[in-house]
């Protein structure tokens, strides 16, 4: 009896201590311990009765204070000797006047000041609500830590993460596995990614891939602003477009204004006219849909999608403009153009190529050649496409064309205009020498297979026939002041003479590289002499230079050999005859460039 006397007067004692207020304890004389945990309020307390500690079992709106901290929860049981408290049903727990906690368990322990909270938790502050089934928050640095899946609600973005850190203080999440950051401008998956709710800028270090109603934007390392649209992105970068695929070392993309800077090693995909264009620097307009390239920029165009065969184009600036409504595009290069493709190679100072109607102007200096035949200079030529093949070439002022015959000769026209036909040739040739041949043939073969087909009468083990196409010079007419020297050759290929020839207007009919069929028009003014007679100086007219040391080969274009470096004056300037003058007795001596 005596000992349930006791029992019952300390319980009696411990609740009467409950209702104290510190207050109280002050005037009484009575001291807190130092960062001990304070009771403030509890409907009824009970003790626990454990040797060599204190441990209060407390019921119903039960609150607590420790460093401006407040606790609240529906059970508590507070060990005063550990200075820890488990707190189960409606806890919450306030820190100040921005952040509050909630959930439905949690672990307190004072004397480290951090709180294990668990199932259906909620932390809020003045910037965002996280939502978590657990949450381990350390007060001293400020630092809440997830280890369970979480998603955190701001103004403008949804962010959810396998685990993530957050710190109150610099309001910086770390955010860990299966991250996912949603907004009204596009979403955002990682890997890993540190979040500033202030700045609302995402930092991310690992693979990333942005997503919007624009494109899709993928990237290793780098920094994505929620509010702007703003992307800086290190290492390799991509972002692509229904249109484009723009590739680089570092990438800069405003998604509002369509602004993309992308540098080191740069790769810019026209998906829907499959061409590419590479470079050391590319700004990409996309809203006005133009775009600079500089840096070692080559553009490839595929012009043929069955022989594979592509043109390839380089200046020390490449400019891209996109006609939306048309669905074309228009291509300038400028300074130091070098083209190449199977059956035209090239050099200028500036170009256009417009693929609305395949044509291509050469301005400033430019010089053709094609099939390693022709070789074409005015001072503006434009050269119209068909079936993705030189078709017609227009040669304006000062205009010289040499076409190189099986004789190895150089037939010559020059006058003010010259206008160019073309024509495609199959040739057949034995698929047993095709592959020996192939190499042989250079640019005049593309690139795609021979087409072959079983050679009359051969057995299964004989050779088939392959058909090689080679664009070759089908006709040339000439417009004021023409000049011309032609080889004429019989029926047997052998040279009969050599004709010079001046008249106002001709035109020329070439079959199998050798002049055919000729006219003359306004008192033409002709000369034949005879092989036998001919001078190194009646092979050529004034101006000729065959410069095939300078066409450009598929390395030089891509930068990867260096071009020939061609001194100045070392070309003699073209002069063009009167076609009322005749033929002048004086010849221009032979090396004369």
């Amino acid at each position: 009896m005596f000992r349930l006397l006791t029992h019952v007067l300390v319980v009696f004692i411990l609740i009467g201590s409950l209702f104290l207020s510190s207050d109280a304890l002050a005037q009484a004389g009575g001291t807190l311990p130092a960062d001990k945990v304070e009771l403030l309020h509890a409907d009824s307390l009970v003790g626990i009765n454990q040797p060599g500690q204190i441990i209060r079992k407390i019921y119903n709106n039960v609150r607590f204070r420790q460093k401006g901290v407040l606790m609240y929860c529906n059970l508590a049981i507070q060990n005063v000797t550990t200075n820890i408290i488990e707190a189960y049903g409606n806890v919450r727990l306030i820190q100040g006047d921005t952040i509050s906690v909630r959930g439905d368990t949690m672990f307190y322990y004072g004397n480290t000041r951090q709180a294990d909270i668990r199932s259906h938790v909620v932390m809020r502050d003045r910037k965002m609500t996280l939502t978590t089934s657990q949450l381990e928050y350390d007060m001293v640095t400020g630092i809440a830590h997830y280890p369970k899946p979480g998603r955190i609600v701001d103004k403008e973005n949804v962010l959810t993460s396998r685990e993530g850190y957050y710190d109150t203080r610099t309001k910086l999440f770390t955010f860990r596995q299966n991250v996912r950051l949603v907004n009204p401008k596009g979403t955002l998956t990682a890997d890993s990614l540190l979040y500033n709710s202030l700045t609302r800028i995402a930092t991310f270090q690992g693979p990333t891939r942005i997503v919007n109603k624009d494109g899709v934007l993928t990237a290793v390392e780098g920094q994505y602003n929620t509010t702007t649209g703003i992307s800086n992105f290190q290492r390799r970068a991509t972002v692509e477009t229904p249109k484009y695929r723009l590739t680089g070392d570092s990438l800069y993309y405003d998604n509002i204004t369509e602004l993309g800077i992308a540098k080191g090693n740069v790769v810019m995909v026209a998906k829907d006219r499959k061409a590419i264009i590479t470079g050391d620097h590319v700004r990409y307009n996309g809203k006005l849909g133009i775009s600079r390239v500089t840096g070692h920029p080559v553009a490839k165009s595929l012009a043929n999608e069955t022989t594979q065969d592509t043109l390839f184009l380089r200046a020390d600036t490449l400019f891209s403009f996109d006609d939306t409504i048309n669905n074309t595009r228009r291509l300038l290069a400028q300074k130091n153009v070098f083209v190449f493709k199977s059956d035209l190679q090239s050099k200028c100072d500036s170009l256009i190529y417009n693929t609305a109607d395949s044509t291509i102007y050469f301005y400033k200096k430019p010089i053709v050649w094609s099939q390693n035949k022709y070789q074409m200079e005015a001072d503006s030529i434009r050269a119209l496409m068909k079936n993705n093949r030189i078709n017609t070439m227009y040669l304006q002022s000062k205009s010289f064309v040499i076409s190189l015959d099986t004789l190895m000769n150089f037939n010559q026209v020059k006058g003010r205009t010259i206008t160019a036909y073309f024509a495609t040739k199959i040739t057949p040739v034995s698929s047993a020498s095709a592959s020996s041949t192939a190499g042989n043939l250079t640019a005049s073969a593309t690139n795609a297979p021979p087409r072959s087909v079983p050679a009359k009468g051969a057995t299964p083990a004989s050779a088939t026939v392959v058909q090689q196409e080679q664009t070759v010079l089908d006709r040339v007419v000439v417009e004021g002041n023409g000049q011309s020297i032609y080889y004429a050759v019989d029926e047997k290929n052998k040279m009969i003479g050599l004709n010079h020839v001046e008249c106002s207007r001709m035109n020329i009919e070439f079959t199998d590289s050798k002049v055919g069929r000729i006219r003359f028009y306004g008192q033409p003014d002709a000369q034949l002499i005879p092989p036998k007679e001919i001078t190194s100086d009646d092979k050529e007219l004034d101006g000729f230079y065959w410069r095939e040391a300078e066409k450009p080969t598929k390395g030089q274009v891509l930068w990867q050999e260096t071009p020939p470096v061609v001194k100045p004056g070392t070309k003699k300037p073209l002069k063009i005859r009167s076609s009322t003058k005749p033929l002048a007795k004086k010849r221009v001596p032979k090396g004369i460039k």
